[in-house]
């Protein structure tokens, strides 16, 4: 693989508290960022907003209003995350498709491309910049525009099951499964929108647990032990 979209869970990187940043976790995901970089991996970035704010928490909200602070949650998430990856060594640049002040650059195709020329890792914030669609879809869509090779999807459960296995102890986990079949049986593995289009547009997934050791390397190099989404 030339270039990867790697999609981390928002909750995942809140690690035990849940909520916010656990800045250890943080800075052992840049840490691994940074290998897969040195070994000349173009990576791109999208993040959830789950640690701060999970669909619509109040009842009470419009929707459009409730994934607008959705949006924002998730660019508090990039920006932190590519500090941290700063720390570690590495260069960034983060992307939103609406304008944030001097906080971000606003997205175009060609202005990733210069960063990726750069040896920047790419974040992607903001969602779609629309409502009614979730980080999912926002990921899929910049993975394809972006040509990446494969989707990595790195989430607090370890691969795709064909139940919750928090609801259910005999859940079974997939090693590997079609993305025809992830849609036709509606599993959880992104929400149905985001499946759809990764099965009409052939992009790959690896979908892993965050908080195994070494995760992210490890699924690069081909040693993952979650479950692979083929086309």
């Amino acid at each position: 693989m030339k270039r990867v979209l790697l999609k981390l869970s928002g909750e995942a990187l809140a690690g035990e508290q849940k909520r916010g940043f656990d800045e250890a976790t943080v800075t052992e995901v840049a840490k691994q960022i940074r290998t897969i970089v040195d070994e000349g991996l173009q990576v791109g970035i999208v993040i959830g907003g789950g640690n701060f704010w999970r669909g619509r928490t109040s009842g009470a909200m419009d929707r459009s209003k409730a994934d607008q602070i959705g949006m924002l949650a998730t660019i508090m998430n990039c920006i932190y995350v590519s500090d941290i990856c700063r720390y570690v060594g590495l260069k960034t640049e983060v992307f939103t498709p609406f304008v944030c002040g001097a906080f971000t650059t606003l997205y175009s195709k060609d202005a990733v491309e210069e960063s990726f020329a750069a040896g920047k890792v790419v974040f992607f914030a903001g969602g779609t910049g629309h409502p009614y669609f979730s980080t999912d879809t926002a990921t899929v869509l910049r993975a394809v525009e972006i040509g990446a090779d494969a989707i990595l999807l790195a989430k607090a459960v370890d691969g795709i099951y064909d139940s919750d296995p928090k609801v259910n102890p005999d859940a079974k986990k997939y090693d590997e499964i079609s993305i025809d079949e992830v849609v036709a049986k509606k599993l959880a593995a992104m929400d149905l929108t985001a499946s759809i289009m990764c099965m009409e547009q052939k992009m790959p997934m690896l979908v892993f647990a965050l908080d195994e050791k070494d995760s992210i390397v490890n699924t690069v190099h081909g040693k993952f032990s979650g479950t692979k989404v083929t086309v």
